[in-house]
């Protein structure tokens, strides 16, 4: 089985270098994806309310025959429940979905800022942080803005945030940002979902230099870059390659080369783009 390293989390807690994805699965599909995700030895499992699966990834995890507290289980706060009692309630029902005690990693899913209730959101995390109901708390999709925001008004930062990020889009300055406020850069769609970034020459010439896969080229850029990946996959071979790439190592000018190219974001804006 591969030995996936971590990354220390500000609040003391630890996070794999590599997790699954589940989004767009349904719950049947997840736990199949999540116990055989489990099995091979990834230790992550990421989903969300709007993913619609909780259910699944859950079962998933508790068939999987791997002790519950050795999997870090993800789950993320819709748009529709922010404010500080919508939180609450929301977590509970989360949390009951995925038929768990705790919660490893709960996350802000959009900062949404035209309503402007992410903050009071946070602050209840924080309570279920000091509740034990949550081990780390976290956001997704939010800018220096935003996280400088959280700041100020609580004095707490994410552990953890998760934003799109892939060589079409790497991110460079919050990147740095994270880096000097102690928060971990887990990234979406890290194959750039959507794109032909996979049959790109300089990821393919990269690849055939190494002996992998333009897929495992790129989820080696993201370990070596400090960030979480999340790639998705219900495929049993694929979850292996994807796991597989602690055994080679990028040079300087491959991990330049591979994200040398004119920047484009797939996903929504998280100044405009609105998620309930």
């Amino acid at each position: 089985m591969i030995s996936i390293p971590t990354y220390s989390l500000n609040d003391g807690s630890a996070i794999p270098a590599i997790g699954l994805g589940t989004w767009p699965m349904d719950d049947t599909q997840a736990e199949q994806a999540v116990r055989r995700a489990l099995q091979t030895g990834y230790r992550l499992v990421d989903t969300a309310v709007n993913y619609r699966n909780e259910t699944g990834a859950g079962r998933g995890v508790a068939s999987s025959g791997v002790p519950r507290e050795e999997v870090v289980v993800t789950t993320k706060l819709p748009g529709r429940h922010h404010g500080h009692e919508e939180t609450l309630a929301s977590f509970e029902e989360s949390r009951q979905r995925l038929g768990v005690e705790y919660v490893d990693l709960y996350l802000i899913h959009w900062p949404n800022p035209r309503v402007g209730k992410y903050v009071d959101s946070w602050k209840a995390m924080i309570k279920l942080r000091e509740e034990g109901l949550v081990r780390s708390i976290g956001v997704s999709n939010f800018t220096e803005e935003h996280l400088t925001r959280l700041e100020k008004e609580t004095g707490v930062l994410p552990s953890v945030n998760q934003v799109e990020l892939h060589p079409l889009f790497p991110q460079e300055e919050l990147r740095a940002f994270h880096a000097e406020k102690g928060i971990v850069t887990e990234s979406w769609s890290p194959l750039g979902r959507g794109s032909l970034l996979l049959e790109d020459p300089a990821v393919v010439g990269v690849a055939e230099a190494l002996g992998v896969t333009p897929a495992q080229v790129i989820l080696r850029w993201h370990v070596q870059l400090g960030a979480v990946a999340i790639p998705k996959s219900a495929d049993a071979e694929r979850q292996r390659a994807n796991l597989d790439v602690f055994g080679f190592r990028l040079s300087e000018a491959q991990m330049a080369a591979i994200s040398d190219r004119p920047h484009e974001r797939l996903g929504g804006d998280p100044d405009s783009h609105e998620e309930f």
